[in-house]
């Protein structure tokens, strides 16, 4: 898109990945960013970042004011990366990463279909089907693990499955899952480990922040969900490798 302007919207704006994602992008040559967001006190904080602060709450907004806000912004991209954070119980995670989720999906779909904008979602490792076979890389260390995760969080997971199940089935728009592990505020290093992931390495938030940064300009990996963990490969090598691979991380 040389010489253009690529307009992306960042849903869930405030969050700690997606604040380092926005100022990559404000960054970025010829690239404007529209950051939506729940509480009205972050609006300088966005506005900081160079990016366009838009208040709007993902509980209580209608699909309509968001496929409003998608259109306003002439979004060419959309990255989904909201969630209650474990706030508000059981009951908000399945209102905001689930619902929200699917209601942003909703706005996609009501666009006409010249202007729906490629939706990059940010899920987590190790969402998949409870009943479904565990997946074959795991080696015991990983299904403990996982074991642990569910008994801890096991309405967050079930929450971002019932989303991303929902957004495999559709095929009006372009779509890529980024499904990170445990996340730190380590300074990042620009490595991790993407496809067929353990889950038992932890990844910088900024690496995540860094590899949602490298999907913008591939489109070519729409329809693929991607694990992403710590590792040593480059993340743009690693990324690169995967995308041409083409076989997605979601077993579905």
């Amino acid at each position: 898109m040389s010489g253009q302007t690529m307009h992306v919207v960042i849903v869930g704006g405030h969050g700690n990945v997606s604040m380092r994602l926005t100022r990559l992008l404000t960054a970025r040559p010829d690239t404007h960013v529209t950051s939506i967001f729940r509480n009205p006190s972050h609006t300088a904080e966005i506005a900081e970042t160079g990016a366009t602060p838009v208040v709007l709450s993902l509980e209580d907004a209608s699909v309509a004011e968001f496929a409003d806000a998608f259109r306003t912004a002439q979004a060419d991209v959309v990255y989904f990366s909201a969630g209650a954070g474990g706030k508000g119980g059981p009951e908000r995670t399945k209102k905001v990463d689930e619902e929200g989720a699917i209601k942003v999906f909703d706005a996609i779909e009501a666009l006409e279909e010249d202007k729906r904008p490629r939706l990059i979602m940010v899920s987590a490792l190790d969402v998949r089907d409870p009943d479904g076979p565990i997946p074959e890389h795991y080696d015991e260390t990983d299904k403990k693990h996982s074991a642990r995760i569910r008994a801890v969080i096991g309405g967050y997971v079930a929450a971002k499955y019932a989303a991303d199940k929902n957004l495999i089935s559709r095929s009006a728009f372009k779509w890529t899952i980024l499904r990170p592990g445990g996340l730190t505020h380590e300074p990042g290093t620009g490595k991790g480990a993407i496809g067929r992931t353990h889950l038992g390495r932890q990844i910088s938030r900024d690496d995540v922040a860094q590899t949602l940064y490298l999907l913008l300009e591939r489109e070519d990996a729409a329809g693929l969900g991607i694990d992403l963990a710590g590792g040593d490969d480059s993340l743009e090598g690693a990324l690169d490798a995967f995308i041409k691979k083409g076989v997605s991380d979601f077993a579905g």
